[in-house]
Order: structure tokens, then C-alpha cells, then sequence
């Protein structure tokens, strides 16, 4: 079981293929980030100073109006996950189909994990969280189905004695940040995990941070040894938090929606093809007949898709594709079109 729910899109994104397979939205940082990670070569010489750790804190409590004390920053989104055995659950409940990576380490540090799926839309129903369970982990807009789920439904799953750990990594690619409760200080229990790998290109790096409650986080981080971060995570986190990254952030959600729709109306008018509609994410989850096949000869044609099997509720039917420029996705337009046309 673990095999298939550490299997990720960048196993799927062979080299030399074009790449529907991860979502990431550019094959590298942008030059002004890039310029900045460079300057701050220089200072490799030194451990990572708390200093450094405070101003990267600073600048995503500014980012979404809270206090440093509320703001952890992490070694990408992943190393959260990895943390979350220090929180001591006694009982875990996983929302699916998500991410696989929280069930794999709970389920590795010995605690129950309860799968919870959501309802044939793949919306989420509280009432299905178990209420014994003292952590539930939840993604919006949830990986793969570009689902994004209403704050009330999301913070409705908060009970006392809970932990709700909400992972936002594509939260900064939804126009507005809609329905993101990364501002929310008065819901107990809330952990927002937040990632800069998929928006500014950084996988290679490994970028992300928590917010919560300062008590919260101190338990999540204690088992993390010293210097935990490194020096280009946190100019990275700086960075990426100013209010002219924030801002070119939100125009690329604008575009990407543009994008997005563009891509699902096509894909929609090919024999066979079923698009989960509506979509909110920088991905589309496909329904398509004989999916490995499909894979197979998308692969052979030179694409890459992320194959949708290892994702509880989901089956070998199911596709995920990035969303891209229309030039781009053409190809896969007319890959699929062929694919389905050899049926």
C-alpha cells in the first residue's frame, strides 16, 4: 500500500516527455527569484541565523495579516506532513481522494487512520469525519479533483480537542485566495499548511510554511532538529511573501483559470472524455475509458499524465493533467484525440 500512495507526478513526468503530470507552473523560477536565491549564495558560509528565521516569518505574517508567533516556516509542504506524529494523535481521520503523503506517515508512526470519502461529486461531508477522531486532514482546493470547498464546510470539521490540518499548496493559485482560511486566527485547532513550490517553480527547493496557533506549532516542531530550514528557504519565503510577488501570484490565478476552462471545454468535446466540473485548481481530474492504455500511448506520443489510481476513491480510469497554456495543451488535445481514436 505505501508504494502506490508514495507515487507521485513527478514519477509519472518521465524525462523527455511534455510534462501534464505535475503541477507546477513553470520549469523554473522566475528571473527575479531566481536573482534573489542567487544574492543570497553568499551567505551559505553561515548556519541559518534566527534573524532570518523572524524576517521570513515577518513577511508571511504581513502576507495574510497575523502575528510571527503564527507562522512556522517549513522545508516544503511534504515536511509538514512528516511532523504531524509529533501532534500525538490518538485517532486520524483523512479526507480522500488527497494527497496521499499525511496517510503515509501517520499510518508509518502507528496511528489509526480512518479513510473518508467524500460524496460521488467529491465534496466533502462533514458528517462523515468520525468523531473520536483528534486530527482530520483535508486539502483545499483538494489534489486531484480541483475541488474547492466552501470555509464554513471546511471549518465545520473543528471540534474541541481536534487538530484540522488544511493543506493550502494551491490555495495562492484560486483568484481572490477564496474559501482560504489561512486568515483565520479565531478557529481552534486550525493548522494551514501553505507551499511556493507549484505557483513560483521551486520543487527543487522545497518551500512552504504553517500557520496556526503559536502552542500548535511548537508541538508540531519539536522533533525537528537544529536549523531545520535552510538559507535559501528562507529568502525564498521572504521573497515569494512581498507584496509584488503576492500580487503577480494573483494574475497568474487569473490566467491559469482562463487556462483551465479553456482546457476543460476541450477536453470535454472528445468521445469519451469525462472532466470533473466546476474546477478551481491548476489541474483537471479526467475520467477516460481504459486509462492505462490511455497513459500508455499518451506516454508513447510523448506526454505525461499523472495516473489517478493511487489515490483512495479513485481508479485506472482517472487522470490528473496540468493545467497550460493553450499552445502546449494542444498537444495533449490532440494526443488524447488519438489515443481514444486507436480504441
Amino acid at each position: 500500500m505505501d508504494q502506490l500512495l508514495r507515487h507521485h507526478g513527478d514519477v509519472d513526468a518521465a524525462p523527455g516527455l511534455l510534462d501534464f503530470a505535475v503541477n507546477v507552473r513553470a520549469s523554473r523560477p522566475p528571473a527575479w527569484l531566481r536573482a534573489r536565491l542567487a544574492a543570497a549564495l553568499d551567505g551559505l558560509g553561515a548556519y541559518p541565523s534566527a534573524a532570518q528565521d523572524a524576517a521570513a516569518r515577518a513577511a508571511v505574517a504581513a502576507r495574510h495579516g497575523r502575528d510571527p508567533a503564527e507562522v512556522l516556516v517549513l522545508s516544503g509542504v511534504a515536511e509538514g506532513f512528516a511532523l504531524l506524529p509529533a501532534l500525538a494523535p490518538r485517532s486520524a481521520a483523512v479526507v480522500h481522494p488527497s494527497f496521499t503523503e499525511p496517510e503515509v506517515t501517520l499510518r508509518r508512526a502507528g496511528i489509526p487512520v480512518r479513510r473518508v470519502l467524500t460524496d460521488i461529486a467529491f465534496r466533502l461531508k462533514p458528517k462523515r469525519i468520525p468523531s473520536e477522531a483528534d486530527l482530520v486532514v483535508f486539502g483545499n482546493p483538494t489534489n486531484p479533483t480541483s475541488v474547492l470547498h466552501p470555509a464554513e464546510v471546511v471549518r465545520a470539521l473543528a471540534r474541541p480537542g481536534r487538530v484540522l490540518v488544511v493543506d493550502e499548496a494551491f490555495a495562492d493559485a484560486v483568484p481572490g485566495e477564496q474559501q482560504s482560511l489561512a486568515t483565520d486566527r479565531e478557529t481552534r485547532g486550525l493548522l494551514v499548511f501553505r507551499s511556493l513550490t507549484k505557483t513560483w517553480a521551486l520543487p527543487g527547493l522545497r518551500a512552504g510554511y504553517a500557520l496556526g496557533a503559536p502552542e500548535l506549532l511548537a508541538r508540531l516542531a519539536a522533533p525537528r532538529p537544529p536549523w531545520p530550514v535552510s538559507t535559501l528557504v528562507l529568502e525564498a519565503v521572504r521573497a515569494c511573501s512581498a507584496p509584488a510577488a503576492v500580487a503577480e501570484a494573483a494574475a497568474a490565478a487569473v490566467q491559469i483559470t482562463q487556462h483551465r476552462e479553456w482546457m476543460a471545454n476541450r477536453l470535454a468535446e472528445l468521445p469519451g472524455v469525462a472532466v470533473h466540473q466546476p474546477a478551481a485548481a491548476p489541474f483537471l481530474l479526467l475520467r477516460v475509458p481504459d486509462g492505462p492504455r490511455i497513459r500508455a500511448a499518451l506516454a508513447d506520443a510523448g506526454i505525461a499524465v499523472r495516473r489517478g489510481d493511487t489515490f483512495p476513491g479513485l481508479t485506472p480510469d482517472h487522470l490528473r493533467v496540468a493545467v497550460r497554456h493553450p499552445q502546449l495543451a494542444g498537444a495533449l488535445i490532440d494526443g488524447l484525440r488519438l489515443a481514444l481514436a486507436a480504441s
